[in-house]
């Protein structure tokens, strides 16, 4: 179980403070360790709390039981897709290891989780005793679950799906919880064909089995104005598989030959094909650090999405290599877009 788990708060605006909560670290381990040792939760707390408030006030944070370590300390996005990139690099700024501290972005699985239990409103919440109602229509990348617990009845439902949540990422580890989980509802009866909780890591891995290849969707729709809109789309597209890649960049290309529709047509849709071949040669040279999220065409022209790390060369690439285009003026508009906006109509 969790020592404790806070929300850090501030009436300031956040900060990018990475580098000042290591120094910070630092300076203070032999206290923190101190403190651990003297089992001294609550001070533990006044000590970190403001500490990570000043990475960003917004994060949350805990201390459990490490894997290798003797604790963890999580520093966690809690599911805001607008800070899991400020999460994942509080983590990759950190110190090795070592036999006291580790230092993780997200909640981890614990394979122990069936013999957790949690203390929710003074009420016993045992693992072992939640049941889960599962649904993964074929196709989907999600499985939708229906939680029921029998403490749950004398819950409200907004403690009962914190409860529940908290229980997912236990048993999935809070990543694979927002990458392969859809829709959770925490319910007062069991459903009718539920299932123990423990069983919930095996449906989960044989959906994700079905996704292991690169796909693509193809998807038709209307623009704004009524025109008719194509695109592709990576399939599954989910922005926690990319979590430093919080900068947006897209590549518009105009283009001269196209149908009644909009669409392009003959030399143009040949050259769109080889742009975008010779942009994903530049991206895979990249060593991980940008993605071709999906590409939008219509009214005569298409949009390339791009996401990236920022600290990396994908929007250099992207300006050196729109000088080839020959069809119409090409342009590329760099932005931060930590919650993956521009492609909402994608994720999946």
């Amino acid at each position: 179980m969790r020592l404790f788990g806070r929300k850090s708060e501030s009436a300031g605006e956040p900060v990018d403070g990475i580098g000042e909560f290591w120094a910070w670290w630092t300076e203070a381990r032999p206290e923190l360790d101190a403190m651990v040792a003297a089992g001294e939760a609550d001070r533990l707390a006044e000590w970190i709390g403001p500490a990570v408030t000043v990475v960003h006030p917004s994060l949350v944070w805990e201390i459990t039981p490490g894997f290798t370590a003797d604790q963890a300390l999580v520093v966690t996005a809690a599911g805001d897709a607008e800070l899991r990139a400020v999460a994942h690099r509080w983590a990759a700024a950190a110190p090795p290891a070592d036999a006291r501290w580790e230092f993780h972005p997200s909640r981890r699985a614990n394979p122990h989780a069936m013999d957790l239990t949690l203390d929710v409103d003074g009420y016993e919440f045992a693992l072992d005793k939640l049941v889960l109602g599962l649904r993964a229509p074929h196709g989907n990348p999600r499985v939708d679950v229906v939680a029921h617990h029998p403490i749950f009845g004398i819950l409200d439902e907004d403690t009962r799906t914190e409860a529940a949540l908290l229980a997912l990422d236990w048993l999935l580890g809070e990543d694979d919880v927002a990458r392969w989980v859809g829709g959770i509802s925490a319910v007062q009866f069991p459903p009718i064909d539920a299932v123990p909780a423990v069983h919930l890591p095996s449906v989960v891995a044989d959906l994700a089995s079905g996704f292991q290849e690169e796909q693509w969707a193809l998807l038709e729709g209307e623009t704004a104005g009524g025109a008719r809109l194509i695109a592709t789309a990576r399939y599954p597209l989910r922005p926690v598989d990319y979590p430093l890649f919080d900068q947006h960049i897209a590549v518009t290309l105009p283009y001269l030959h196209r149908d009644a529709d909009g669409l392009p047509v003959g030399p143009s849709l040949d050259a769109l094909r080889d742009f975008e071949e010779r942009l994903a040669g530049r991206i895979s040279r990249l060593n991980g650090t940008a993605v071709l999220a999906a590409h939008m065409s219509a009214e005569g022209q298409r949009v390339l999405h791009i996401y990236a790390d920022p600290v990396g060369d994908a929007a250099i690439h992207a300006k050196e290599l729109i000088i080839t285009w020959e069809e119409g003026q090409p342009r590329v508009d760099v932005a931060g877009d930590p919650a993956w906006a521009a492609v909402a109509p994608f994720l999946n």
